[in-house]
């Protein structure tokens, strides 16, 4: 198994903010689905799947991602899988 750990900074002012929601901001789970494969597409074999025309099989969401959050993102992968993990504050 391969692993890769990438550090992504949510920004406080990030546009979808302003309407996700009203005195409660949280990060829309898409485009912490879009971190991840950003985070993915930074090292070449990981991103060899989305080329290859990889396929989401399952998410989970556990927790809301606040503005300024810092995600550590860990990637694992095999010749037939890639599996990812994001946490924010140890969640």
């Amino acid at each position: 198994m391969n692993t890769l750990a990438v550090t992504r900074e949510i920004a406080h002012d990030h546009p979808a903010f302003d309407g996700h929601f009203p005195g409660r901001p949280l990060l829309p789970g898409v485009l912490l689905l879009a971190e991840v494969m950003e985070a993915a597409c930074g090292a070449p074999e990981p991103a060899r799947r989305f080329a290859a025309g990889a396929a989401l099989a399952a998410a989970k969401f556990l927790a809301p991602v606040p503005p300024g959050a810092r995600l550590e993102i860990a990637l694992d992968w095999d010749d037939a899988t890639l599996r990812f993990e994001a946490m924010h504050a140890g969640t």
